[in-house]
């Protein structure tokens, strides 16, 4: 009973103000209500509030609003902790950390940085000052940084080729040659005599015969010769097995061009990997998808794979290029724009695909 009088009693007293003020009375009552919340809820905290650093920032700035003496009434923290998130805030906007590390010279380039690589990797002679002539604004000083971090020695410490490069370098001037058989419908046997470049990894089929001989051999020699004339220039040894097939007038041919002749081992076949393996992407990419029916439907064959080998193949040798590409196709990114088109090779035992234009 007394509860309600008191009640009934500070209510009118409370109305009085908001007669006189009735502008002011809303908000004073509004912030009344609110203070008493925050009190009730400090009392059912049991660990202190964790504030956002937005929260931070705007009870900062809000407390230059309020006097300090009501500080505590008002705000959940201490008057200590509203004054050091202020020394933060004003700290942070006369940092220029950030903005010394940025100064210097600008950071070089991912691409310019690859490319310094690369043509490291490619030329052992070049020193870190004949790699920074490279027409970019690079210092010699930051070409040796980016090498040294790369792991790549100087100029005369890596001048020596590994067995990578040597055989590399080797595969430019050797064409290899071995002899591949066709089994028909009818069980009969063909055999074709398969050039192979090591360098441009360009395949040759001189020829396709049920009896190969010697003169057959020679005459196929001749046709090769003929038909690469100034492309032979850069082939300096021509690598065979010791087939009886080939002869002494087949070696003669290509020493008219001024190549060595090389003879593997007998019975081993490694020794020309390059052509056994070539051979061996004959048969399972084309012959073994293709029942052949005479000779002249074996050279209909072997033709148009070798056509599909040297134009469109990629070789993982050549970075996924065919022999007779020097650069990477154009990427498409608008495929709705660009219309993929399909061509069949051999009745579509094997597919090429090309943009429209």
């Amino acid at each position: 009973m007394i509860i309600s009088m008191l009640y009934k009693v500070a209510r009118r007293l409370l109305s009085v103000p908001g007669v006189l003020l009735r502008r002011d009375t809303d908000k004073e009552a509004e912030l009344l209500v609110l203070r008493h919340e925050n009190a009730v809820l400090r009392r059912q905290l049991a660990r202190p509030v964790r504030y956002e650093p937005a929260d931070r920032f705007w009870l900062a700035v809000l407390s230059s609003l309020i006097p300090r003496r009501r500080w505590h009434e008002v705000f959940a923290v201490t008057p200590g902790t509203l004054l050091a998130w202020h020394r933060r805030f004003i700290a942070a906007k006369w940092d220029y950390s950030a903005r010394r590390a940025r100064t210097g010279r600008p950071p070089t380039k991912a691409a310019l940085k690859k490319l310094i690589l690369q043509l490291a990797r490619e030329n052992a002679q070049w020193g870190h000052r004949r790699l920074a002539r490279l027409g970019h604004p690079i210092a010699a000083s930051t070409v040796w940084k980016i090498l040294h971090a790369a792991g790549i020695d100087p100029a005369p410490r890596r001048a020596g080729p590994t067995w990578r490069e040597f055989l590399t370098n080797q595969a430019q001037g050797i064409i290899a040659v071995d002899f591949l058989h066709i089994d028909t419908v009818l069980g009969r046997r063909l055999y074709a005599l398969a050039f192979l470049e090591h360098g441009t990894r360009r395949l040759h089929i001189a020829g396709i015969t049920a009896h190969p001989t010697r003169e057959w051999a020679v005459q196929q020699a001749r046709n090769l010769t003929t038909d690469l004339c100034t492309p032979m220039e850069p082939l300096r040894f021509l690598l065979r097995d010791r087939d009886g097939k080939y002869g002494q007038s087949f070696d003669a041919v290509f020493e008219a061009e001024e190549m060595e002749i090389l003879k593997s081992a007998p019975r081993a076949p490694r020794m020309n990997a390059h052509c056994e393996r070539v051979i061996g992407s004959i048969r399972r990419e084309a012959l073994d998808h293709v029942l052949i029916m005479n000779e002249a439907h074996a050279r209909h064959v072997l033709a148009a794979y070798e056509r599909h080998y040297n134009e469109h193949r990629p070789h993982r040798a050549r970075n996924q290029l065919p022999p007779g590409a020097d650069q990477q196709p154009i990427t498409v990114h608008d495929l709705e724009v660009r219309r993929l088109l399909r061509t069949r090779i051999l009745g579509g035992a094997i597919n090429e695909y090309r943009y429209a234009a």
